[in-house]
């Protein structure tokens, strides 16, 4: 049976921005039923009891992140929005904010409601202008209609919600980068603990939630804990540290496809039903050699390498939290499918790879601002021709020995720059060997890229 889409429900039609349209459809009923007849706690409780995990990379529990804030602090407690979507090929949220902008704006506002928050900062990437100016009139929009403000309805809820544009740099999407840069100051993110929860923005308590996070919000409080657990994946009873991938995800399909998308379906689909299903297949009627599962930063998987004890090839993983995970990537991030089709040369995937985020290094770590550039610097060489054997242990080397899971790096930017790097070069060795030996140089090569590669 098809599945039918929720968060996505309002995008295709008519105004679907704007708030005649949305009250129309019943929007705004679940704050308003919220403020009159639940306790804050409860919508806290109702938001934890429904297993939500955050949709923006991490995946942590949402409702548990918000039992994090100090109890009884008179305030001020701040919500910051995450809309800084610099993941390569992710635009789930774009499309939330464009197109259905006052379905985030109620779960920010249930949100508020919940942990006694009375002003959310919405955080968008520069480069959304489109997204920014949807989201402001919405915004001026629920001022005019009396639902953000003072005394919301009556009910003594008092609410305020700013807009911020960043300023292009994907580092912002880590959270307390995000918050160093709302706060006028240099995108480097903090040391934790204090985690935000209890030391944010401007040093007071701060929940830090994504954009699609808070649709789903919207649609727990309006639907219910049961409708949220009837789709996706429960958790895993041989893993007890597996809470479940419950609920709708916005999967966006890119790269080498006919048909690049963004999707709404259960959590758990496999990358072959979305890429073969939703994504048209592979384009010019090639295959799939290489997929990146939930944005760069998670690594590659290799299509035509088997599962253990299993017919089955990792172009078959499901996409829930744990999938990826399995066949060692970092996660399921944030559900951006790249497909790389098999007239791809890796090395240039894998240059072109290092060079996003040695370009995107905040530099305030040396392992991350170091590594980064000499990961580039070994793929330039390799994609000139000039690449050693050797160099491809350094590579893992290097990518093995950046992040904070190694507990080198303050934030996980490095372990984002080195799981595509070790899992390219350990899952497609035999192609780097075999571009090393031929010493012949990439088309894409014309010129020196990095300065001192030699």
């Amino acid at each position: 049976m098809p599945y039918e889409p929720i968060l996505l429900a309002r995008v295709a039609q008519p105004d679907s921005h704007r708030l005649e349209g949305y009250r129309a459809d019943g929007g705004y009923a679940t704050f308003e039923r919220a403020l009159k007849d639940l306790k804050p706690e409860q919508v806290v409780a109702q938001v934890k009891d429904s297993g939500l995990r955050g949709r923006g990379g991490a995946g942590f529990p949402t409702g548990l992140k918000w039992t994090f804030l100090p109890k009884d602090h008179p305030g001020p407690i701040y919500l910051c929005v995450n809309a800084d979507e610099s993941e390569p090929c992710t635009y789930n949220n774009r499309i939330l904010m464009e197109k259905d902008p006052h379905q985030v704006l109620e779960g920010i506002m249930l949100a508020c409601y919940a942990f006694k928050s009375q002003k959310a900062f919405f955080y968008v990437r520069y480069e959304y202008g489109d997204a920014f100016r949807t989201l402001q009139a919405a915004v001026d929009e629920l001022y005019a209609a009396g639902l953000l403000g003072q005394n919301i309805l009556g009910s003594g809820f008092t609410l305020d919600v700013v807009l911020h544009r960043g300023a292009g740099a994907y580092i912002c999407g880590e959270e307390t980068g995000l918050i160093e840069s709302l706060e006028g100051k240099r995108a480097w993110p903090r040391i934790k603990p204090p985690f935000p929860a209890i030391e944010g923005a401007f040093r007071k308590p701060t929940i830090v939630n994504n954009v699609e996070t808070l649709a789903c919000v919207t649609q727990i409080m309006k639907r219910g804990i049961d409708w949220f657990k009837s789709l996706g994946v429960p958790p895993d009873p041989k893993n007890p540290r597996d809470a479940g991938s419950y609920g709708p995800k916005l999967y966006t399909i890119a790269g080498h496809v006919n048909d690049p998308k963004c999707v709404e379906l259960p959590m758990g689909i496999t990358i072959r039903e979305l890429v073969e299903q939703h994504g048209g297949g592979v384009w010019k009627g090639r295959k799939a050699k290489a997929v990146n599962p939930g944005g760069l930063s998670m690594g590659y998987v290799n299509v035509e390498t088997k599962l253990k004890d299993s017919d089955l090839t990792e172009y078959d993983i499901p996409l829930d939290f744990n999938g990826p995970g399995r066949v060692a990537c970092l996660g399921l991030g944030t559900a951006a499918v790249t497909v790389i089709d098999d007239h791809t040369s890796m090395v240039d995937v894998l240059h072109n790879t290092c060079q996003f985020f040695s370009h995107e290094s905040c530099g305030q770590c040396t392992p991350c601002r170091e590594g980064t550039g000499w990961m580039l610097k070994i793929t330039d060489r390799m994609r000139r021709g000039q690449g050693r054997k050797e160099d491809l242990d350094i590579l893992v080397d290097v990518a093995d020995r950046i992040g904070i899971m190694p507990g080198t790096t303050i934030c996980g930017l490095a372990d984002g720059a080195g799981w595509p790097v070790k899992t390219a070069i350990r899952k497609f060795r035999a192609e780097f060997e075999a571009a090393i030996k031929s010493g012949e140089k990439s088309k894409y090569a014309k010129t020196l890229s990095v300065v001192g590669a030699h």
